[in-house]
């Protein structure tokens, strides 16, 4: 049986999965309340043993997508298993139970993206220092370094001291002047 054959049989033993390949790479989509069936599955009944990484990217303001790489060694399969956490806030089962090593890509994607893993053993920060607020690989996170400091170098036509002069471009994620920080109580910007 071929990767893609198997991985065919991998979605249509799971209600409500969906394959999909892309420039050569086998995707499941699942859906959420089948995460934890779907990769005890990939692992038991489709030799998928081999778990490399759990990461999330947020596909609109309030739909996080999580995707996990799995791996069979003999032969060599790889299967992405995907699915959708679109609550507020986002929760999805922890995969500890099923791959030992989701510890810490939960924990990342946890801090990252303000997922919340039910029934993580150890659900502490990882890599934010404490008392950090936000989670900073959401699209509505404002990149506050780049406010405080100026951005380097001459980039744009004009910066370099000719005649030309143009409006100074901002950097990505850094909102215009007086529309960055907490609104005032009166309800306007600061």
């Amino acid at each position: 049986m071929t990767g893609h054959e198997r991985a065919g049989a991998f979605a249509a033993a799971l209600p409500g999965a969906s394959l999909t390949s892309s420039f050569g790479q086998l995707t499941v989509d699942v859906p959420a309340d089948a995460w934890l069936d779907a990769l005890r599955r990939a692992r038991d009944d489709f030799r998928l043993g081999y778990f490399d990484w759990l990461s999330a990217y947020e596909d609109t303001d309030s739909v996080l997508v999580v995707v996990c790489h799995l791996v069979a060694l003999e032969p060599v399969e790889h299967l992405l298993v995907r699915t959708r956490v679109d609550s507020e806030p986002p929760s999805l089962p922890s995969a500890v139970s099923v791959f030992r090593g989701a510890d810490w890509h939960e924990r990342e994607a946890a801090e990252m993206f303000g997922l919340t893993f039910t029934g993580h053993p150890a659900p502490g920060p990882l890599l934010l220092p404490a008392g950090f607020e936000g989670h900073p690989l959401r699209k509505g996170f404002v990149l506050a370094a780049r406010v405080a400091r100026p951005w380097p170098g001459a980039k744009e036509p004009g910066e370099s001291g000719s005649a030309v002069r143009r409006r100074r471009a901002l950097p990505p994620g850094v909102p215009a002047p007086g529309r960055w920080g907490p609104a005032d109580p009166d309800g306007g910007q600061p």
